[in-house]
């Protein structure tokens, strides 16, 4: 079972990540939350295990008005949101890869049809992003 979609683009980390936020901007989400993996590792675990993560960020996307749906639909739903988007790259990586989970997921959990209709709006949208990043769009 796949539970994200992926893409691999030949940007820096940093271009990246950057391209990565407007692109979710520019599709209604925003940043809620976001996590640097590689900083928490290096605090909490080492410079080991940093450097085997690599560079490697959670970013915790979310659309307001797609958000109130799906909460509207199934107030536990909230424990699946909000949309983690990945941004990632080895240390001996050419490319940087970016995932998003795939809405589809809470689909597959909940059964209901109005979260489908939200989950079906979230996954076209995350799916224009990353085309956009792809430059497939």
């Amino acid at each position: 079972m796949t539970y994200t979609h992926s893409i691999a683009v030949p940007l820096a980390w940093d271009e990246a990540v950057r391209r990565t936020r407007d692109a979710l901007q520019e599709q209604g989400f925003g940043i809620l939350t976001e996590i640097d993996v590689r900083a928490t590792f290096e605090t909490k675990l080492g410079a080991d295990a940093a450097a085997a993560v690599g560079d490697y960020v959670i970013l915790g996307a979310c659309n307001p008005a797609l958000a109130s749906r799906a909460l509207a639909a199934e107030p536990s739903l909230g424990a699946l949101l909000p949309c983690n988007v990945v941004v990632r790259r080895g240390r001996d990586e050419q490319s940087t890869t970016i995932e998003a989970v795939d809405p589809q997921t809470m689909v597959r959990l909940s059964g209901s049809p109005a979260v489908g209709a939200v989950a079906d709006d979230a996954d076209a949208r995350l799916g224009r992003a990353l085309a956009l990043l792809a430059g497939r769009e």
